[in-house]
């Protein structure tokens, strides 16, 4: 059983500094859970008391059905891998996997047999007799994996794996991390800044902001049901486009208006819990594809005019940059609508898709 438990954990450092502010969250056993966030949000410091590596200065930490807050990393059955691989670079690489084996004074037989497992698993057999220094960052990387698998730990702890590898590389070490999951079928807790990382390996992700939570959700639901503007903005590429403005009433009709007094009609649709933020300062978000260069079947929409300031071309479709007034907007389209750089353009916002966040608090009012 490798159930991880946080309860109110914090990290205070002496100098007063607040790292983590008491996060809670249960990881299942065997669940493949991922920390994302921006750089400084506090993933890494939660990842590191989990660890061991940081003292927890408040709450309650439990792995199975032991609370670990004052066990040492070595008695905590967890392997961890670090995003700078931390090999010796004098050992082959059998010897950076056998090493933790043979400080614990493991049987070499044993040892030989639980790396030659875990390089079969890799696909690393070719490479145990070589150095770290003859060896490339995806080879590096799958060896301190492999340093890793042979502790056969009840956790496994993955901190930005990933970031030195080229985008390439990246793209594929995911999906052999995510086949590594299911041939280990253990509990794997992974850290990263990369959303898209994030969306592709966490079967539940844990966004994190500030040294606290802002969001436990699995993939498709942060992206369709963000609880905030942070989670909303930060969870999807291109990042959701946002207007400020405010919700008003006329003749018992809701409308939306921005900053700059243009008005969104919102009267035909289901959006009756907008009538509590009347007059309150609100951002509009809708994302790229939400956009459209045309009505189409679309019911209930607003036009947005502005003029084209960028167009991105990524094969089969493209990203289009509209200065709609001193806001820029992103939209998504199909590569062949054609779209003339430094021209006007009318975009077809479909409000039937639009989000509505409270300017102040930052939370989702719908």
């Amino acid at each position: 059983m490798a159930e991880v438990k946080l309860l109110n954990i914090k990290k205070k450092y002496k100098d007063g500094t607040e790292a983590v502010k008491g996060i809670s969250c249960t990881i299942k056993d065997k669940e493949f859970v991922v920390l994302v966030g921006p750089s400084g949000c506090g993933k890494s410091t939660v990842l590191r008391m989990i660890a061991g590596l940081e003292e927890i200065t408040g709450g309650e930490l439990f792995i199975g059905k032991q609370k670990v807050n004052d066990l040492a990393a070595s008695e905590r059955g967890i392997a961890m891998v670090f995003q700078n691989y931390a090999l010796y670079p004098h050992m082959n690489s059998y010897e950076n996997m056998a090493f933790g084996l043979k400080i614990k004074k493991v049987p070499k037989e044993e040892i030989k047999e639980r790396v030659m497992a875990a390089a079969k698993i890799l696909n690393v057999e070719q490479l145990l007799d070589k150095k770290p220094a003859k060896m490339s960052g995806g080879q590096r990387q799958r060896i301190a994996i492999g340093r890793a698998i042979v502790r056969r730990p009840e956790v496994f702890l993955f901190d930005e794996p990933l970031s030195n590898l080229d985008a390439k590389l990246r793209g594929k070490m995911r999906i052999e991390l995510a086949k590594l999951h299911k041939k280990l079928d253990t509990t794997m807790i992974y850290v990263t800044h990369d959303q898209v990382e994030a969306m592709t390996l966490g079967e539940r992700i844990i966004v994190m902001k500030d040294g606290k939570i802002m969001q436990i959700d699995v993939p498709i639901e942060l992206f369709n049901n963000p609880k905030n503007k942070f989670v909303a903005e930060f969870i999807g590429s291109p990042q959701m486009n946002f207007i400020d403005g405010r919700i008003e009433t006329q003749d018992n009709k809701l409308f939306f208006k921005d900053k700059n007094n243009n008005t969104f009609d919102l009267s035909k649709l289901n959006l009756n819990n907008l009538k509590n933020n009347v007059r309150k300062g609100i951002y509009l978000g809708i994302r790229s594809v939400n956009l459209h260069p045309e009505k189409g079947k679309l019911e209930n929409y607003t036009i947005l005019n502005g003029e084209v300031i960028a167009i991105e071309l990524l094969g089969n479709q493209k990203h289009i940059y509209i200065e709609y007034q001193d806001i820029e907007i992103v939209a998504t389209f199909r590569s062949e609508v054609e779209v003339i750089l430094n021209s006007n353009f009318e975009l077809f916002l479909d409000l039937t898709k639009a989000y509505f966040f409270d300017i102040e608090s930052g939370e989702r009012v719908y």
